[in-house]
């Protein structure tokens, strides 16, 4: 059987014709050839080009207009933002403008307040994105959630959270003091017989372990996670994370107590002999030595929002500081003994004490009054208040934990666990639900639903930030340092305008100068040629402008009459009040 040869490829490639686009108005005009009458296509394109920009502009302005249904928007302009949520970002009052010959000032503030108004509206929306949600301890019916052990806490949570509830034994060298780094994620031991310790207590990764063979009396980690200042028996030393001495400061001795400033780089100690100093991290010098003469300083708080040093004292007042003034900004009797622990909330409104009377008191730092008072039956030693506002009282080997301890009166504590030793350090971890304890036997981390902030803000303190974040994160924070000089009761008084202070460099110049630089300059007749400046003329130019001078004087005397006004009637206000009261001899009236 013969087979047919088939011949599939050929030597002679077939042109395939390529099938063109059509030429759409918003692509650009193809190029032809230039033979086939240049000057006509050119003028073509030229005009296709026109119509199809005209087109695109209708269409924009009718989909701006208009929606797909032919239908205008129900709803234009940006959705309205939720006073609450408005409210809760913002950070200052509007400014008084001042008057019209400050133009530039003038400029300067409305443009920092639309900038402000901008950032408030954009925080309030972006609010919405948030991630994660605070939630709290719930138990069953007629259950009580003090009696939930950690154990069960711990079983009944997922294996991440479950493994940061745990207990340290270190029974040689206790008790410990505690505390957590800026982003939460480092730990810091110190205990009183000079055992030192820092660690991830996440991951469990140890980072340096010694024992500097001296008491300690507190520990603090400083700006960064890789500086950390020890309180020994004598001098204050600074060692980095791998436990290398990198200073030895002896002019802060017999340190008892420390607080650092994070936005000013000023590490705060209270010592034995009633001295209270400044160190600035960053240049290394000493900012302020003050004197309290109040004796031994062993209790000690800083306020967060306005970075006010509070210190507790034997004879049951609380008295706070900055480094700019010698003495106490403000002295408050809190308690019948001494005061044993000082406790402030993150947004600087109210302040936590606990004294020898086995009172725990909470006051409003604003208007520096007492708010509520509980009784506890032995009394607190340590106190601290988390992100959330979680109060944790440490009584004896008991540590309790406090929910909404100054909006509503409290009867019974949130949870409630027992320590092996009793406890000398207490600290809430930032943006994690743990409490941190120091006691005798060790240290232990508690599991405490609601406490930490759900959502950190990642250019301030990320938990998350590699090395490079982290120097990037420290140069920003050198740079933006805050001078001492600027520590305040009231931070925003620093946006304020010393308007006492402008009237008297006012009159000053005045005084100096002969006459008032301000004032605004009287009407003087410009001389004119040919006639135009005769005594007639001038005085029919005088007339034509005398109203505007006569509108100041108007002005300034009703202005100073209704002043007099507002004040008589706040006198006879005064005296209907007066004479309204019954006194005690009406009785005998007929």
């Amino acid at each position: 059987m013969k087979s047919k040869a088939t011949f599939t490829d050929s030597h002679v490639e077939k042109k395939i014709k390529v099938k063109r686009p059509s030429v759409r108005y918003w692509n650009e005009p193809q190029k032809e050839d230039k033979s086939r009458d240049g000057e006509n296509t050119g003028e073509a394109a030229v005009q296709q080009d026109r119509r199809a920009k005209k087109r695109k502009q209708k269409d924009e302005t009718s989909a701006e207009k208009k929606l797909f249904s032919e239908k205008s928007d129900p709803f234009p302009g940006s959705a309205p933002i939720p006073k609450d949520r408005l409210q809760k970002f913002k950070r200052k009052d509007k400014i008084t403008k001042p008057p019209r010959h400050y133009r530039k000032l003038k400029q300067v503030i409305t443009r920092s307040e639309e900038a402000s108004d901008l950032a408030l509206k954009q925080a309030a929306r972006f609010d919405l994105l948030l991630p994660e949600d605070a939630g709290f301890l719930e138990g069953d019916e007629d259950e009580d959630t003090c009696t939930i052990s950690q154990e069960d806490i711990a079983e009944a949570v997922d294996i991440t959270s479950g493994a940061k509830y745990f207990n340290l034994k270190l029974t040689q060298f206790g008790p410990y003091r505690v505390d957590y780094s800026k982003t939460g994620r480092q730990l810091l031991l110190g205990g009183r017989r000079g055992h030192l310790a820092c660690f991830d207590w996440q991951t469990k990764q140890l980072m340096c372990e010694i024992n500097v063979m001296e008491s300690i009396s507190d520990v603090k980690w400083l700006h960064t996670d890789s500086m950390f200042a020890v309180a020994q028996k004598q001098w204050l030393y600074v060692y980095d994370s791998n436990g290398i001495e990198l200073h030895c400061i002896r002019k802060f001795n017999d340190v008892l107590r420390m607080q650092f400033l994070p936005y000013h780089f000023l590490l705060a100690t209270a010592s034995a002999t009633s001295f209270l100093q400044y160190l600035d991290v960053s240049t290394g010098k000493e900012v302020a030595a003050i004197c309290t003469k109040t004796g031994r300083l062993d209790v000690m708080c800083q306020n967060p929002h306005n970075a006010i040093i509070h210190l507790g004292h034997s004879n049951g007042t609380v008295t706070l500081w900055s480094p700019n003034q010698k003495e106490a900004l403000v002295k408050m009797l809190c308690h019948q003994g001494g005061v044993r622990s000082v406790a402030v909330d993150k947004m600087g409104n109210y302040m936590v004490t606990s004294g020898m009377d086995k009172k725990l008191k909470v006051f409003d730092i604003r208007a520096l009054k007492p708010l509520t008072s509980y009784f506890l039956p032995a009394g607190a030693s340590c106190l601290s208040l988390s992100q959330r506002g979680l109060l944790s009282a440490a009584t004896g080997d008991v540590v309790q934990v406090y929910r909404d301890v100054w909006s509503t009166p409290v009867t019974k504590p949130y949870m409630a666990h027992r320590v092996r030793g009793s406890v000398w350090g207490l600290q809430f971890c930032p943006f994690e639900d743990v409490l941190g304890v120091g006691h005798g036997e060790g240290f232990t981390s508690m599991l405490v639903p609601g406490a930490g902030e759900p959502n950190f803000d990642g250019l301030d303190a990320n938990p998350y930030r590699s090395a490079k974040q982290r120097q990037e994160w420290e140069v920003k924070a050198l740079l933006e340092k805050i001078q001492p000089e600027l520590i305040s009761l009231d931070p925003t008084d620093l946006g304020r305008v010393d308007r006492a202070t402008f009237e008297q460099r006012h009159q000053e110049k005045v005084q100096s100068l002969g006459f008032d630089p301000h004032a605004k300059e009287k009407f003087v007749p410009k001389f004119k040629k040919k006639g135009r400046s005769s005594a007639g003329a001038v005085e029919r130019r005088k007339k034509q402008v005398a109203h505007v001078d006569q509108r100041d004087v108007i002005r300034k005397s009703v202005e100073d009459k209704v002043k007099m006004e507002e004040q008589q009637k706040r006198k006879e206000a005064k005296k209907a009040a007066l004479s309204r009261r019954k006194s005690a001899l009406d009785r005998f009236k007929k």
